[in-house]
């Protein structure tokens, strides 16, 4: 897939994310609160992430941060990302965070789509060279260890995956989560996620990507669960699951899966999430395209939605300028086929 995070690229994407990691208003509260001393502000409930609208989307613009800051040195803005990372990344912002987890009733806060980022970002901070990386990396473990921990105990009691185009969907926690654990070297987390990604979706057959999209949907739910499946399966038993699976893929169908969809206002902040959809199909139809070498339909269809998607991150509203630069950096960050 042709595609490129250049220098001027990283740069714009990173002015995103730092516009949005500090800005603590406007602020979506998903929250339980235990009595009236709950009812707080967002940096004071949450220290580290209390930027970006929400906290999921904070954790990610964070991601994108780090991850441009290790691709990208010696960008314009290397100085100011390193200040806001060391600002909100300290061993009490994190211990802070991990607290308000352990409260009362709060299992099941950011399950499982800011699980999933907060081990991309963990794996993130891991993999850099400077010392900074091994500052905000030591701050992070121990949130990181009760994250995976959390991974490794909910999906046994999980009975069924989530399928949706939004936050709840598995499939793409999981897939996260699995490349953290490989990054990591957790081969209980990642022993766990490949049982339960094959207990959920192995005999999954006739995907209802006609259906597609959701008027909402950021993610696909086919391609998603294609996405982790590709990484759990080999490549020969992975073709013959996705020929079962998107038994038209090779022949261009649906038409509604290959094609980018319409977004008729970008102030929705819902609506806007149509415009990340183009992005998370780009790299799940690049990923297909790579196992199914041959197929130019495919190829083709990742193309026109990595276009669409990369034009429509700077759109000049905040409901998608907080958090589309992130899935932008994903699917230009080079680790994808």
């Amino acid at each position: 897939m042709a595609r490129a995070l250049t220098p001027a690229l990283a740069a714009k994407l990173a002015g995103l994310a730092l516009a949005g990691v500090g800005r603590e208003w406007p602020h979506v509260y998903v929250h339980v609160a235990g009595g009236p001393a709950d009812i707080r502000r967002p940096r004071h409930l949450h220290p580290a992430f209390y930027g970006c609208y929400d906290w999921h989307s904070a954790v990610h613009g964070h991601w994108t941060l780090v991850r441009l800051l290790r691709l990208f040195p010696a960008l314009p803005s290397a100085a100011r990302i390193r200040a806001a990372l060391d600002r909100n990344l300290t061993r009490e912002n994190l211990a802070a965070e991990l607290a308000y987890f352990q409260a009362p009733d709060r299992g099941s806060f950011e399950r499982p789509y800011g699980w999933g980022w907060l081990l991309a970002l963990a794996a993130e901070v891991r993999a850099g060279p400077e010392p900074c990386f091994r500052r905000w990396a030591a701050a992070i473990r121990p949130l990181e260890k009760f994250i995976a921990r959390s991974f490794r105990t909910y999906l046994p009691r999980l009975p069924y995956p989530i399928r949706t185009g939004v936050h709840s969907n598995t499939a793409f926690a999981l897939g996260l989560a699995l490349d953290y654990a490989r990054a990591a070297g957790d081969r209980r987390l990642e022993e766990v996620i490949v049982a339960r990604s094959r207990d959920f979706y192995a005999a999954d057959r006739g995907a209802p990507a006609a259906w597609e999209p959701s008027g909402d949907d950021f993610l696909s739910p086919a391609l998603t669960e294609s996405d982790l499946m590709s990484r759990v399966l080999a490549p020969a038993p992975f073709r013959r699951w996705l020929g079962r699976f998107l038994p038209g893929l090779a022949r261009g169908r649906p038409p509604a899966l290959l094609n980018p969809p319409v977004v008729l206002d970008r102030r929705d902040g819902k609506q806007v999430h149509l415009d990340g959809l183009c992005l998370s199909r780009a790299w799940g139809l690049a990923r297909l395209a790579a196992v199914v070498p041959k197929n130019g339909k495919v190829r083709a269809a990742a193309e026109r939605h990595a276009k669409a998607g990369l034009a429509r991150v700077s759109s000049g509203n905040y409901a998608g300028e907080h958090w589309l630069a992130s899935f932008a950096v994903y699917l230009l960050q080079g680790d994808l086929p």
